[in-house]
């Protein structure tokens, strides 16, 4: 894949975000890249990158190992506890997507350096992705850590957690998948577990919220949470 090939699909969430309209529940920011970061896009993003297509793909043919069960993490901010859990989970592959280039690079050349096999990334909208590309019934698992709870009553319509996007996420689901969600915003959870209670593909295995999965690490951006005593709430729903 030539550089300006590369750039045109690192950027063309950009470009599509500036012809959009409607709610978006992201904002595009810092995407100037100095010399070395341009060097780790260059290097890994045509092994370890996924680009938007306009057709469904089954999304275990993206991985080396496509017998794997696949999980998609929307919004992986650094990819910190995206990296450690793909490292500690061998046995899963996870197709990652992130808006913000500082962290989508900072996870890219981390994945490339260590030569994970079980990671992709995609810098796009996450249900552009979902409506186009990946087939219904195809997923094993959603993980959305610490989304923006926008914490304002008049933003609330910019929340990615709404019941249209809670169905979508539904109907890619497998029978018996689950979608895991962690929030240290108590009011965004109680919003989150209302929502989900009121898609009739899923069902809640536990009474309200779910214990803490060991496997998910915590994260710096946590830890700052926890220090100012938020309480984090964890949410497990699985499909019916």
């Amino acid at each position: 894949m030539e550089k300006e090939e590369i750039y045109k699909h690192i950027n063309d969430i950009e470009v599509r975000t500036s012809l959009m309209r409607g709610i978006k529940s992201y904002a595009i920011r810092n995407n100037v890249l100095d010399d070395n970061q341009k060097k780790s896009v260059e290097a890994y993003f045509p092994e370890y990158a996924v680009v938007f297509k306009d057709e469904f793909t089954d999304p275990r043919t993206l991985f080396v190992d496509p017998s794997k069960p696949v999980i998609i993490e929307i919004g992986f901010g650094m990819g910190t506890s995206t990296e450690i859990i793909a490292r500690e989970r061998k046995d899963y592959n996870y197709l990652c997507l992130e808006v913000y280039l500082q962290g989508f690079v900072r996870l890219l050349k981390a994945v490339g350096e260590e030569k994970m096999p079980n990671i992709k990334l995609m810098r796009f909208n996450a249900v552009d992705v979902l409506e186009h590309m990946i087939p219904d019934n195809s997923i094993d698992g959603f993980h959305i850590f610490f989304p923006d709870p926008w914490p304002k009553k008049k933003h609330h319509k910019r929340r990615l957690i709404q019941k249209d996007f809670v169905n979508l996420l539904a109907k890619k689901l497998k029978k018996g998948g689950y979608l895991y969600l962690v929030t240290d915003w108590e009011e965004y959870a109680e919003w989150m577990i209302e929502i989900l209670s009121g898609e009739e593909l899923l069902f809640n295995p536990y009474e309200c919220y779910a214990p803490p999965r060991e496997w998910r690490p915590r994260t710096k951006f946590e830890q700052k949470g926890l220090d100012k005593d938020y309480k984090i709430n964890e949410i497990w729903f699985v499909k019916r």
